[in-house]
């Protein structure tokens, strides 16, 4: 795939998410991308996967130019992009200028891969630990997997809202309402005990920086990501450690405590693990999984994809329980987090 192509390709895909600025955008560099440029030259360096499952050059650029609007920077970028509406000449217009203006800003901001921490992802992870609760109620030792700034450790700060239902904070942070289809989760009452995080390029919501790192990879026309992220970034109480996600559950599976639920979790991460990694983790979890007691027990629950490169179909979400090692699949979520197709039947206590 070349540049061009890869731009078109990630045009499609975020209009068919609901986004049709980025679409807008994307498009216009499909067709104007200077590859003259010393951005062109530095992005025809890379080799391999260069869309959304690989490099994610055509985000990355995108990300950039976001930057620049959200610290002002960029004040005729600013007055082009959402909530106004402008046509494709007077966007080009203003994207191209920018890119030979801003260079010197946009080489550094995109010698790093995207990073998001989508926290409507949390839906599924508030439903899925209310299931596992179900099957052993202790306090949570959480640990989750590829965690970027860890605003997704901070669940049980948020509520799930479901027709009128929450399950949740009655105050919370973050009130997340995605359109839900099927039965209602189990209720439980989390009690988070302890929590931690890794990755290899971990996120400090609390400085500044690192807030506009994963505002500026959020949509321009969907400011209420953005006002999401920042209500979570304002509760957040822990910073993920710096490291493989592998290499660092190991010792945390080994010194999981006594009296309860280990509950390791992960939203779109696994799949840009190398095989290998895939391969150790899961050996390490299945181990652990068959030394787990009633007292100690483990969970796993993870929102991946399993083959649908479209977004149309969502990621599967899995809870897999030990001791007795139970998988359950729980049911499909987007990828964003807008929607929850629930198939999981709570089964009577």
């Amino acid at each position: 795939m070349n540049i061009n192509d890869a731009f078109r390709a990630q045009a499609a895909s975020c209009t068919a998410m609901g986004s049709p600025f980025m679409g807008q955008l994307l498009g216009i560099l499909a067709e104007d991308w200077p590859h003259d440029s010393a951005l062109g030259r530095k992005f025809a360096q890379y080799e391999g996967d260069i869309g959304p499952a690989g490099h994610s050059l055509p985000l990355r650029i995108a990300g950039g130019l976001h930057a620049l609007v959200l610290t002002r920077t960029a004040p005729e970028l600013v007055a082009l992009y959402p909530p106004k509406t402008v046509s494709d000449d007077a966007l080009r217009a203003g994207v191209i200028a920018a890119l030979t203006k801003h260079e010197a800003f946009l080489l550094e901001w995109t010698s790093h891969a995207p990073q998001t921490n989508e926290v409507r992802r949390s839906a599924a992870l508030i439903a899925g630990a209310h299931v596992a609760l179900q099957h052993f109620d202790l306090p949570i030792h959480l640990s989750e997997l590829g965690a970027s700034g860890g605003l997704n450790l901070m669940w049980d700060q948020y509520a799930l809202e479901i027709h009128g239902e929450r399950f949740g904070q009655n105050m919370p942070a973050v009130l997340l309402t995605p359109e839900w289809k099927g039965p209602l989760p189990p209720n439980a009452r989390p009690t988070i005990a302890g929590r931690a995080g890794v990755d290899l390029n971990p996120l400090d919501p609390s400085r500044g920086d690192h807030l506009l790192r994963l505002t500026a990879y959020l949509w321009p026309d969907q400011p209420h990501r953005l006002t999401m992220t920042r209500a979570a970034a304002s509760v957040s109480n822990v910073v993920p450690a710096m490291g493989d996600a592998i290499d660092w559950l190991g010792p945390r599976l080994a010194g999981a405590p006594q009296g309860r639920l280990h509950l390791i979790q992960h939203t779109v991460a696994w799949q840009y693990f190398p095989a290998k990694v895939q391969a150790h983790g899961r050996a390490l979890i299945e181990a652990a999984g068959a030394r787990a007691t009633r007292n100690r027990p483990l969970a796993w629950l993870y929102m991946e994809t399993d083959g649908d490169t479209t977004g149309k179909h969502g990621a599967a979400l899995t809870l897999r329980l030990w001791p007795g090692d139970v998988t359950l699949n729980l049911g499909r979520v987007d990828f964003h987090g807008r929607w929850i197709n629930w198939t999981y039947q709570p089964c009577s206590r």
